[in-house]
């Protein structure tokens, strides 16, 4: 048995201790209404753990760098001027009443459309242009977050107060009710990169590797593109945008792990993503009874990673 191996094996079972105690704790009996509430809370956070980690290190892979993330690149404000968008245009009231399915599949197709357009100069580039694509990431994202404050102001106080509550993450209100379709997606998309594990790890040689080795370099990192933005737009709709949470889980995992193929690095970050919010989520709810918020200590630790992997210059992949 590999070293690896016998890591995987460890993760897998303190994940399963967290999801135990998410379960279980402080349940007093109350079995017939406990379980069922939290194993569709935990559902969704075993869904949020995979989208984010996994769609982060997929970019990090065709990008070849260790500090990138589709957040950076301005999916999170895309998501917030979409949720703007919808309540400046339909109310506080037509908002509310849309179907879940129906504005999540919206949701998808924005943001992988988005994805297409913003990323086509790096496959036209070949993937050598990232400082391009970086800034044209950054200037979305500030458009974004320019007319989505501006919206803001133009609506009436109740319509802000409803298009507010969706711009920040939160794991204590994760939205179960998309759990059938967010989790045929996640399934179809872990059939699919699994497949694909091998040809992943040759994107890690760069283009011309890729290109050698008979891989259809074009159609084969539009596919990872837009199974990345399937995944954050399940994530997002789920708990909302989650800025540094990838990056961190990505960072642990390369740390972590004594290889750089994907057969060990994609189960790792999902592990490790899964850890931190099933357990982080039953110490923050059940021990300390709501009274602090997960999502700020998890993205406050990941702007921590994110600097210190610009600052520090650590090359991780």
């Amino acid at each position: 048995m590999t070293t690896d191996i016998k890591k995987i094996i460890i993760l897998t079972l303190l994940l399963l201790i967290s999801c135990a105690a998410f379960l279980v704790w402080n349940a007093q009996g109350n079995w017939d209404f406990v379980l069922p509430l939290r194993a569709k809370k935990l559902g969704a956070l075993l869904l949020v753990a995979y989208s984010v980690g996994v769609s982060t290190l997929l970019f990090q892979t065709l990008t070849n760098n260790p500090i990138l993330t589709p957040s950076v690149l301005g999916f999170d404000t895309l998501y917030i001027f979409l949720q703007t968008l919808l309540v400046v245009l339909l109310g506080s009231v037509g908002y509310t009443q849309l179907p879940l399915t129906g504005k999540f599949f919206l949701e998808l197709a924005v943001m992988m459309g988005a994805s297409v357009l913003l990323f086509q100069m790096l496959l036209r580039q070949g993937g050598r242009d990232l400082t391009r694509m970086i800034l044209i990431g950054v200037i979305f994202g500030v458009l974004f977050r320019s007319v989505s404050s501006l919206l803001q102001r133009m609506i009436d106080p109740e319509e802000f107060a409803v298009a507010q509550a969706n711009t920040f993450a939160s794991f204590n209100t994760v939205n179960t009710n998309l759990l059938l379709v967010s989790g045929a997606l996640v399934a179809l998309s872990g059939t699919f990169l699994w497949r694909e594990r091998h040809r992943l790890d040759v994107h890690l040689l760069g283009r011309d590797q890729v290109i050698n080795l008979g891989i259809d370099y074009s159609r084969h990192t539009l596919l990872i593109l837009l199974w990345i933005s399937a995944l954050v737009a399940t994530a997002t709709a789920a708990v909302g945008p989650v800025s540094f949470f990838g990056l961190l889980v990505c960072a642990l995992a390369n740390y972590v792990s004594g290889s750089l193929k994907h057969s060990v690095r994609l189960p790792m970050v999902f592990l490790l993503a899964a850890i931190m919010l099933v357990g982080g989520q039953a110490i923050f709810e059940h021990a300390l009874g709501m009274k602090a918020v997960l999502s700020v200590v998890v993205e406050f630790a990941g702007g921590l990673v994110f600097l210190w992997l610009v600052l520090g210059k650590r090359k991780v992949l």
